[in-house]
């Protein structure tokens, strides 16, 4: 239920936004506005208000929305659509002729068209600047385990290094240092990165990016070989899932797990290890419980993570809290400063997408990225669990995608009418009925490859 619930929170805000700058814009240019749906489909609700009286309009397929505005185009198909229809009105005065789209001037309709995807992007810094007024908490960017042969420890990385500078950036989280090294991933064959060891010594790594895996699903330190420090942690079962392969063999908090198949268990990431590699496989648990040993025997369930098939039992180790706590920072910002940071991670965010769809174009990187209504529905529900701050990342990200995605150059998108416009101005007049009608075509052809794909993904995601 709180998955559906933040989907609809997340769908229905970003697209009443979106919408609402076409909608506020085409008022202030005078252009009169007949419909506002968010939604496709039957309406649920609707009423009408507004000087020009106005249909609002929420409608049963929650998947986008539209701003219908009068336009002469439009009325001359509805003249021979509604032909038989005596009730329907398809003929206007003058008068209100003036306030059609189509009769307003080419920067006051590009105007319009931009104000959609501009509305989505200004969210987007709002929630940002809320979030760093709040405070950003993350993980100190300390470097954990590094995988033998990979390209951390060809770079020398070393475990328990904290990391100051990546690529002559300061970084204060994990955060941070991930964003930047993916950033770079795409633009650098290498970076520098600067980190303290234990004895305070700073020095400077080459790490270099050769071979990349180009699924963007896979955490860019993963693909590196390098990993977040986790403090050990003894086998101590802390929190159990409800409905887990833990709850129903049963398992309880307390539990310390001395042996796996007979084989001694030391600490926590043992448990995990052994776990991950014995999927709907058979295991005899060992487990001290009120000074007794018992056995309990569980087999992992098969869950799909960065397209390796692993177990998962569904319990959490039990964490010493101050320990953990010395392993986070939060950064508060003032309003001012949080501004300033909103709309810088607003920019880089967009342009990163921008280089990601290129990427996609060339070959570069995988299309597994691409997300469908499930997996946004999955991800909206999970960043809610997580909490306010989580969620309000989420929509960020989302709304930036949306306005980014919008101002492609593809016909029956917002860029694609922009494109036509652009067009409009340069050879002097619009571009032709028959040319936007073919563009139409390719557009939502374009679009319909592109819902595919999103499902195909959704689909394989969730097997």
């Amino acid at each position: 239920m709180t998955t559906l619930i933040a989907f609809l929170i997340t769908i229905g805000l970003l697209v009443t936004v979106h919408e609402y700058g076409h909608f506020q814009v085409a008022r202030w240019c005078g252009i009169r506005v007949l419909r506002f749906s968010i939604g496709f489909g039957k309406p649920i609700w609707k009423t009408t208000f507004g000087r020009d009286r106005t249909e609002f309009i929420l409608a049963a397929i929650p998947l986008g929305g539209y701003v219908k505005m009068l336009d002469e185009r439009e009325l001359k198909q509805e003249a021979l659509e509604n032909a038989e229809n005596t009730n329907a009105k398809t003929a206007y005065t003058e008068a209100e002729l003036l306030h059609a789209f189509n009769r307003k001037s080419v920067f006051q309709r590009m105007a319009v068209v931009l104000a959609g995807p501009g509305a989505n992007l200004l969210l987007a810094v709002l929630l940002y600047w809320c979030l760093f007024m709040l405070g950003i908490t993350g993980d100190r960017p300390i470097v954990g385990d590094v995988e033998h042969n990979s390209l951390a420890s060809q770079a020398n990385m070393n475990k328990g290094d904290l990391i100051l500078k990546v690529d002559g950036q300061p970084v204060k989280t994990w955060q941070e240092a991930r964003w930047i090294l993916l950033n770079q991933s795409f633009e650098k064959p290498s970076v520098e990165i600067e980190t303290l060891n234990d004895a305070k010594e700073i020095h400077t790594h080459h790490l270099r990016f050769d071979g990349l895996n180009d699924d963007t699903e896979v955490d860019i330190l993963e693909k590196l070989g390098m990993h977040t420090f986790r403090p050990k942690m003894p086998a101590q079962i802390g929190e159990i899932l409800p409905n887990s392969i833990a709850e129903k063999v049963g398992f309880k908090a307390g539990d310390k797990i001395v042996a796996i198949d007979n084989v001694t268990i030391s600490d926590w990431e043992n448990v995990v290890s052994y776990v991950k590699e014995s999927p709907n496989k058979n295991l005899q648990f060992s487990v001290e419980r009120n000074q007794q040993i018992i056995k309990l025997n569980a087999t992992p369930e098969a869950t799909e993570v960065n397209g390796k098939t692993v177990g998962r039992l569904g319990a959490s180790a039990k964490l010493d809290e101050k320990e953990i706590a010395n392993l986070l920072i939060n950064i508060q910002y003032t309003p001012f400063e949080s501004i300033q940071k909103a709309m810088a991670k607003t920019w880089d965010t967009a342009v990163f997408s921008l280089k990601m769809l290129v990427n996609m174009v060339t070959g570069k990187v995988s299309w597994k990225g691409i997300s469908g209504p499930a997996s946004i529905a999955g991800f909206a529900g999970e960043s809610a669990h997580l909490g306010l701050k989580v969620f309000l990342g989420f929509l960020a990200l989302v709304s930036i995608s949306i306005g980014v995605l919008n101002l492609l150059p593809i016909p029956v998108l917002d860029g694609g009418h922009l494109m036509y416009y652009i067009i409009e101005i340069i050879k002097g007049s619009p571009v032709s009925e028959q040319v936007v009608m073919a563009g139409q075509k390719i557009g939502f052809g374009i679009l319909g490859l592109l819902m595919m794909v999103a499902i195909f993904n959704d689909i394989n995601r969730f097997l």
